[in-house]
């Protein structure tokens, strides 16, 4: 794919990521003084029932930037440029083109742990202690290419998915300016234990009371933890384990307090449904909670 041509020289960039999270690293590079010569994003889409289509977050940072947006992939050829640099883009990119344009893409991970669309909730369910970040090739499978440099990131005991993406993104940021300065030089093949990290599901994101303490604090870090509370849908947005053994069956309500499989979970703020987020004592309050009050219900 000829990379070992591309060196510091380098100056002409197509840019392909579709998310906010993208966003840092188009800018990265524009004041690194890059010249961005086409942006490529998904297509417009409605947000809401009945509003009109909205950009994509990269296209509205590219139109503010003055650059030039496209979104058939394809398209990318009718540019000069010496490289794509690809942060989540969310669409497939065709391998003939791959031997065409010379490809790179920004990974959340340390591969080959992790690959695929969630590494970074995958890291922090598992109770991992280090993410990172990946500049590697674009190759014909997701997250398969060799990679050029890489950047660890330590995950803390309360680093949420929000938290531990800012930090990835600021490394991530770093490492990419640093690694086209330098020149790519040739990808190194990924060795380890290859781990892939699905997509959450709204399923996996129900809260079995059964569990230990620390992994239901895992699950309501990545965002969206649920459980039911008299028939309906309520969510736990934050929480606090403890190891100290609880009173009650798991699920039942002590104090401030839910009674897991092992440890109690210290609930923070939460979300009946059709409500707003609130801090859980002020819930309390308006709750009306019967003695033995007990999450799950069903």
């Amino acid at each position: 794919m000829g990379f070992h041509k591309v060196n510091n020289d380098l100056k002409r960039l197509a840019f392909v990521g579709t998310p906010e999270l993208s966003v840092p690293f188009m800018k990265s590079l524009y004041s690194s003084g890059y010249d961005i010569e086409v942006v490529v994003t998904g297509e417009d889409h409605r947000r809401g029932r009945g509003e009109e289509p909205s950009p994509s977050p990269v296209k509205r940072a590219a139109i503010e930037m003055d650059l030039p947006v496209i979104h058939e992939i394809e398209d990318i050829e009718n540019f000069e440029i010496d490289l794509a640099v690809v942060v989540a883009y969310g669409s497939f990119i065709p391998i003939d083109l791959l031997g065409r344009v010379p490809m790179i893409n920004v990974h959340f991970s340390l591969l080959p742990r992790w690959r695929g669309p969630a590494p970074i909730e995958r890291a922090i369910l598992a109770g991992d202690t280090k993410s990172g970040v990946c500049v590697m090739e674009v190759g014909e499978e997701f997250d398969v290419g060799g990679v050029f440099t890489r950047q660890e990131v330590e995950i803390s005991a309360r680093d949420t998915t929000e938290t531990l993406r800012d930090r990835l993104i600021e490394a991530g940021c770093e490492l990419l300016v640093s690694t086209l300065g330098d020149g790519l030089g040739e990808p190194v093949p990924q060795v380890g234990e290859i781990v892939w990290a699905e997509k959450i599901t709204p399923q996996e994101r129900e809260i079995d009371w059964g569990h230990d303490a620390e992994k239901i604090d895992r699950l309501v870090r990545i965002g969206g933890a649920w459980t039911t509370f008299r028939g309906e849908r309520f969510k736990i947005w934050k929480a606090e384990a403890n190891n100290q053994e609880g009173q009650g069956l798991p699920g039942q309500l002590v104090g401030d307090h839910v009674t897991t499989g092992k440890g109690v979970l210290r609930l923070i703020e939460v979300q009946s449904q059709n409500r707003a987020r609130q801090a859980f004592d002020s819930w309390k309050l308006g709750a009306r909670l019967e003695e033995n009050s007990v999450f799950g219900d069903g």
